[in-house]
């Protein structure tokens, strides 16, 4: 099907590529490319096996929980965010196992960043 191309200004078919349409590309943060690293990775597991793959909050049955031993859907979660403080990425203190439910209260701030760091540090110090 013929069209006038809004890139172009010309008439040609609609699946032809005229050169002139702009790439989308997504935008990469230095948070999303930490993300992929190795070293994450790695952190990453020892932190859900530090904490045995259990959900923390679960596990200490605070709020509203129902399962005490929850092994769902375990995150690790950076208590002091990534994009406030760069060298905390890795660090065991400000890392903690959530599952998916505690993981986004304590990301819109409903879990108080002083509880988390306490229990982080308590599981540190075992």
């Amino acid at each position: 099907m013929l069209k006038s191309c809004k890139y172009c200004g010309r008439i040609h078919d609609s699946r032809i590529d005229c050169g002139k349409r702009p790439i989308r590309r997504k935008k990469r943060t230095d948070q999303s490319d930490f993300r992929s690293t190795e070293a994450w990775k790695r952190k990453s597991i020892e932190i859900r096996t530090r904490d045995f793959y259990l959900c923390q909050i679960c596990l200490r049955k605070m709020f509203n929980t129902a399962p005490q031993l929850n092994r769902r859907n375990i995150e690790v979660h950076h208590i002091i965010p990534v994009a406030e403080d760069w060298d905390k990425r890795l660090d065991n203190y400000n890392l903690i196992s959530l599952c998916n439910k505690h993981h986004n209260l304590a990301d819109s701030g409903g879990i108080p960043r002083d509880l988390l760091l306490s229990i982080a540090r308590h599981q540190e110090e075992k």
